[in-house]
């Protein structure tokens, strides 16, 4: 056996991504392709185009709709993963929603609405996929927190909650499960430009040139920016960090 095929033996895994149909989640999806992964992508809607995207890149793709925050449709697409692939190694948590909203007029539907997307389904897909990699003794879990945990900005209590609750959910799980090799990480991002944000408040409220005057960085983040963290964060490399939220945000949150 060449070192070369004892390379890709060791390194080709199965990952899951959440809301990899567009935007960061479609980043990371094609990285970890590129990566040498066999991509799983869990989507509300369609993810034709990041299929073609990585299939294109001569990567092995599977992607099935999935409401990440109702159980029976994670458990079902779980079950469509592991029949397909046997057993999944790498977990990306990155489906999320960002409302914009003042405490005064979130109501209990858009608080609920918000934790089950952005935190229960960190439950949901992680209690689904945590089992297979604690029996094969190798497994990465990342999820997206945000760089909103550390600035607080008005108008968003609900998703800084949900994100702050992300955060302690890594630290904790991953004194649980370390001693199986299982690494639990967070990457914050802070705002990146995509489809999403470019067409919500974001932009309305001009929020892209506020940010500029106090990042470090003087430009406004794309999806690009996190794929080395991602793919870091997933790797072989990263065997000795876990517990750990990692800021990606231009030099915003530098305190």
């Amino acid at each position: 056996m060449t070192s070369a095929t004892t390379q890709a033996q060791r390194t080709k895994r199965v990952a899951v991504v959440t809301g990899g149909g567009a935007g960061i989640g479609q980043g990371y999806a094609l990285r970890l392709a590129r990566d040498g992964h066999t991509v799983a992508v869990a989507d509300l809607g369609p993810a034709d185009a990041t299929e073609k995207l990585i299939r294109e890149a001569g990567g092995e793709v599977f992607s099935a709709r999935c409401d990440v925050s109702d159980p029976d449709s994670v458990t079902g697409f779980a079950a469509a993963v592991t029949d397909r692939f046997g057993h999944v190694d790498i977990l990306v948590h990155n489906a999320g929603i960002y409302p914009i909203v003042p405490f005064e007029e979130t109501d209990w539907a858009t608080w609920r609405r918000i934790m089950d997307i952005n935190l229960d389904s960190v439950f949901h897909l992680t209690k689904a996929f945590l089992p297979g990699m604690r029996q094969h003794g190798w497994g990465r879990i990342v999820v997206m927190a945000s760089a909103t945990f550390h600035s607080g900005p008005p108008g968003m209590v609900a998703y800084t909650a949900s994100k702050g609750g992300v955060i302690g959910f890594v630290r904790t799980l991953a004194a649980e499960v370390g001693a199986h090799g299982v690494t639990v990480n967070a990457i914050a991002p802070g705002l990146v430009r995509t489809p999403g944000t470019l067409s919500g408040p974001q932009q309305e409220l001009g929020l892209f040139d506020a940010l500029l005057a106090t990042q470090a960085i003087k430009r406004t983040g794309v999806p690009e920016d996190l794929m080395g963290t991602v793919s870091f964060l997933t790797s072989d490399e990263a065997a000795f960090m876990t517990g750990q939220t990692l800021v990606v945000d231009g030099g915003f949150a530098r305190a």
